[in-house]
C-alpha cells in the first residue's frame, strides 16, 4: 500500500491545504493527515476541534484518514509506516525551509518528501492570515470551507 502523509497544524484546514490533500488522495492509496501538536504554541481550536473539522471537509476522500502526533514527523512516519511526507509549496520562501527538514528527515528515517506547488488560486492563504480576516469581519468566501468559516468567525466574535 502506498501511504502518504501530509503533516501540519490545520489552525484552520483553509482551502490550499485541501487542494493538496485532495490532489495527494488521488496519488495515494492512503492520505494521512497528521495535525502536529506544538506544546509551545496556542492554537485558536483545540487538536480535536481541528481534527473533526479535518474529518468532515475531507470525508468526500475515502482514503483520507486523520490523526495526530507530538514529537518527531519521522517517528509518526515509522509508527505508522509511511515513507513518504507531501508538502505545499506556495513560494521560494517555503522551499528553502521545506528543503532542509526533507533532508534532515531523509538523513534521520529514510523518509522521502514530495513537493507539490500549491494552485495559484490558493498561493497567499495560509492559516494565520484568514484568522485575521476574519477577526476583522473581511470576507474569505471560497478561500476556506464554509464549515470552517462558520467556526472561525464564532470563535473570533468580538464580545
Amino acid at each position: 500500500m502506498r501511504r502518504v502523509v501530509c503533516p501540519g497544524s490545520f489552525d484552520p484546514v483553509t482551502n490550499g491545504h485541501l487542494d493538496i490533500i485532495g490532489r495527494a488522495s488521488r496519488l495515494f492509496d492512503e492520505v494521512v493527515v497528521a495535525v502536529l501538536i506544538n506544546k509551545t504554541k496556542k492554537g485558536l481550536f483545540s487538536i480535536d476541534e481541528r481534527m473533526e473539522m479535518l474529518e468532515e471537509v475531507t470525508k468526500e476522500y475515502g482514503n483520507v484518514r486523520i490523526d495526530k502526533w507530538h514529537g518527531l514527523l519521522v517517528d509518526f512516519c515509522r509508527h505508522n509506516d509511511i515513507s513518504v511526507i507531501i508538502k505545499g509549496l506556495r513560494a521560494v520562501s517555503d522551499y528553502e525551509y521545506e528543503l532542509q527538514m526533507a533532508q534532515m528527515n531523509h538523513r534521520m528515517a529514510g523518509v522521502e518528501t514530495m513537493f507539490m506547488s500549491t494552485n495559484p488560486l490558493y498561493s497567499y492563504l495560509s492559516s494565520s492570515l484568514m484568522k485575521e480576516i476574519v477577526k476583522y469581519g473581511g470576507d474569505v468566501s471560497g478561500l476556506i470551507p464554509e464549515l470552517v468559516h462558520t467556526r472561525l468567525a464564532e470563535r473570533l466574535r468580538e464580545p
